[in-house]
């Protein structure tokens, strides 16, 4: 029995219910289309799909971090400082490689969106809790002793020492320093694990209040995304307004497709 909190909502309007001025207010949201996905970077992901000796795993993130650093510049006006890891990890996510960082967001309609938006079965949305992550002087987790707000991967050295060599299950949940325009449309932090070989849900589950740390709302795919994708629609989430480029743009023409008002028109005439 999972030891994080689960709400299994029967309606759009009930998500809604759920996340308007409730605790949850102030929580970290991410969508995933398929509610039995744990929440994995595309580094654990990677290491796992192809079985690479878990020795192996610190060797390698240092690697591919030091060759996005070596060869990046050829295409960057403003690269980040040479010791400004956590900002090179952001760079190195928003251009699809695969990082420890998992993308967030503030807001609970845009995860929504990425749940429900190419789902074809029950999707998720997750919920983490920044005041139980990351704003505690103390947290002790199997026995092991942290602080928090001493571990900003912000801070020169500590993504290298807290995260990258550190041993002890902890995340921790915020935005880089410079943000760029997709983080900014999709309100987007990140959720960083201090270990890459257990999910997220796994780690918060060894936290003191792991029900006050994270929460994971079920939203069935019959009950929810016809409502749920028509209303983020008419909210103006789409792929065009989540991510401001050309790429945005091609990806959101299938929603197009789906909401094509001259169709649906016609056929409620029928």
């Amino acid at each position: 029995m999972p030891s994080y909190a689960i709400e299994r909502v029967d309606s759009w309007e009930e998500y809604l219910r759920l996340i308007t001025d409730t605790p949850y207010a102030n929580w970290a949201f991410r969508g995933q289309a398929d509610a039995r996905w744990p929440l994995l970077s595309a580094l654990s992901r990677q290491f796992l799909n192809f079985k690479i000796s878990p020795g192996e795993w610190l060797d390698q993130e240092e690697r591919i971090l030091r060759i996005f650093k070596r060869k990046a510049h050829h295409f960057l006006e403003h690269p980040p400082g040479v010791g400004a890891e956590f900002e090179w990890l952001a760079l190195m996510q928003h251009h699809g490689a695969p990082t420890r960082l998992l993308d967030f967001t503030w807001s609970p309609y845009v995860a929504a969106f990425f749940a429900l938006e190419r789902a074809t079965v029950d999707a998720a949305v997750w919920a983490v809790n920044p005041a139980e992550i990351r704003y505690v002087e103390k947290q002790t987790i199997a026995g092991n002793a942290i602080h928090p707000l001493e571990m900003d991967p912000r801070r020169e050295g500590n993504y290298r020492k807290h995260f990258m060599e550190a041993k002890t299950p902890f995340c921790w949940v915020g935005e880089p320093e410079a943000m760029n325009r997709r983080l900014i449309a999709q309100s987007g932090p990140f959720v960083v694990p201090g270990t890459v070989d257990r999910p997220v849900e796994d780690i918060l589950s060894g936290y003191q209040n792991p029900k006050q740390a994270l929460v994971k709302f079920v939203l069935p795919l019959a009950a929810v995304r016809d409502k749920g994708i028509r209303e983020l629609y008419r909210m103006n989430i789409t792929y065009a307004t989540l991510f401001p480029d050309l790429d945005g743009l091609a990806r959101s023409l299938a929603l197009e497709l789906e909401f094509n008002w001259a169709r649906m028109w016609n056929r409620s005439q029928t």
